[in-house]
């Protein structure tokens, strides 16, 4: 089982794709009247939603970070913990350019 699993380049590959997941189930959720292309435009460019959005996709790591805590994995919760900081940066940019 992958919880079982204490391993950096996995908890990397975690937090790389959590947000990803998060990012496609919020669209379906929210905004599938867009086409996905309008809808990441739209994320990339309205401050208000790059504020929600990122939030609510950052939110999925939170999950799975809360998980390989409880099963005590420290490898693997330090590598999704890594990527959400640089997402969580990687978000701070982007508003900080839409300005």
């Amino acid at each position: 089982m992958i919880f079982k699993k204490d391993n950096l380049r996995l908890g990397l590959f975690l937090g790389l794709i959590g947000p990803i997941i998060g990012l496609v189930v919020i669209y379906f959720v929210s905004f599938s009247s867009l086409t996905f292309k309008e809808y990441l435009d739209y994320f990339m460019h309205d401050n208000k939603v790059i504020t929600h959005v990122g939030t609510l996709s950052l939110l999925a790591n939170a999950v799975l970070f809360a998980i390989y805590v409880h099963f005590d994995k420290s490898e693997t919760f330090k590598g999704i913990f890594i990527i959400t900081l640089l997402y969580g940066v990687g978000i701070l940019i982007l508003k900080l350019f839409n300005n």
